[in-house]
């Protein structure tokens, strides 16, 4: 029995190294929620992020830290933590839809039964079956050279070859041109795929995934709308050189069930963020794999926590066709972890240690949290 003690949310802003451009914002620091759970005197961790505040989803870190702190924790506190089945099921059902905050719940909840048990998170999930997941890298400035430019210093320290650029803001024909020059910048050293974050409609992506495909580009991600699943297959019936990749569509179990029924994409970026933890990610992976899909380790840029905590798990759910995108750390100019994400030879490492490998820093917690007003008293 491990009695949850108490359980905190509290949100964050931490700056990013550069803007980061998609279709519907421009991201120049990452909102996120610390979630911790203290149970028999022991904590744990989890994170949950939004791109662009409530630009991406339904969800806002405000929002996220009200229902995680509140609501999800009121049928929470007094529960036995190594219930982990129970305890997912019990936070599914207290409040609809919020995936990002259960998410994040369930994952310091795993975190703190872990780390009781003295061992990886991994391990509690029943052993990953890799320690090392390929790791992709977003060229994002929407400048070519400056991209090409960034492309070539990450292959030369060996840190990523697979490069996805995020299009969708600008007219198409600027967005393939840009594409172009980068695929054939890399050609035969590097993969190139684009992620069109749901910016283009039904006529404008039959247009211009073709141009793509011969240009090198191997995967787009959701090219049209989420909702929009026959729009889906009908591009991917015509792109058969190109694989669709189904994310902002593919949140539930039922998601993934329809795509495969109508056959709509060849892939699916996971994110248990989406999927609202670790029952509901397992259960898309497997649906995915059963139907042949190849999967995407995605993330929602989080930091040092939510990310390694998608890498115990990922690492357990078999194999990555498409690899990983758990760069978010390397994205940000600081960190509310004491330990950084381990990444060489284009692959990011399952650490060490109990739990999801690393602790809280609780003084860059306090400075960048956003939940109270800070007063300045000059020197």
């Amino acid at each position: 029995m491990l009695p949850i003690e108490r359980i905190e949310a509290i949100p964050a802003r931490v700056p990013t190294i550069r803007p980061h451009h998609l279709s519907f914002a421009t991201v120049d620091a990452m909102d996120v929620v610390i979630v911790r759970v203290t149970a028999g005197g022991i904590e744990g961790y989890g994170e949950a992020s939004t791109i662009g505040g409530p630009r991406w989803g339904e969800e806002s870190p405000e929002g996220i830290a009200a229902i995680a702190g509140h609501y999800l924790a009121e049928v929470m506190l007094g529960q036995d933590a190594m219930a982990l089945n129970a305890a997912e099921d019990r936070i599914a059902r207290a409040v609809r839809g919020n995936y990002f905050a259960k998410a994040a719940l369930c994952m310091a909840i795993h975190d703190v039964v872990a780390r009781a048990k003295g061992m990886r998170l991994a391990d509690l999930l029943g052993g990953p079956l890799s320690t090392a997941l390929p790791l992709a890298w977003t060229l994002a400035s929407g400048d070519t050279a400056r991209d090409i430019e960034e492309g070539e210093r990450m292959l030369g320290l060996r840190r990523h070859r697979d490069f996805k650029l995020k299009i969708g803001a600008k007219a198409p024909e600027v967005d393939v041109a840009h594409v172009s020059a980068i695929a054939r910048a890399f050609a035969g050293r590097a993969s190139i795929r684009v992620d069109v974050n749901q910016a283009w409609d039904e006529p404008t992506a039959a247009r211009w995934l073709p141009a793509l495909s011969d240009a090198g580009v191997t995967m787009a991600e959701q090219p049209v709308a989420g909702w929009n699943v026959p729009a889906m297959a009908r591009l991917q019936r015509a792109n058969p050189r190109l694989a669709i990749m189904g994310d902002e569509g593919i949140a539930t179990p039922q998601d993934a069930q329809r795509h495969v029924t109508e056959a709509a994409c060849h892939a699916v970026a996971l994110k248990p963020a989406k999927h609202g933890g670790v029952a509901g990610t397992r259960a898309v992976a497997a649906i995915a794999r059963t139907a042949g899909l190849g999967l995407y380790g995605g993330t929602m840029l989080e930091g040092t926590i939510g990310t390694l905590a998608s890498l115990h798990l990922y690492s357990t759910l078999g194999e990555y066709a498409w690899g990983t995108e758990l760069f978010g750390p390397l994205l940000l100019r600081d960190s509310l972890a004491t330990t950084a994400i381990e990444v060489r030879d284009f692959a990011i490492h399952l650490p060490e240690g109990p739990g999801i490998g690393t602790g809280l820093d609780a003084d860059k917690l306090e400075h960048f949290r956003t939940d109270r007003r800070r007063t300045l008293v000059p020197a």
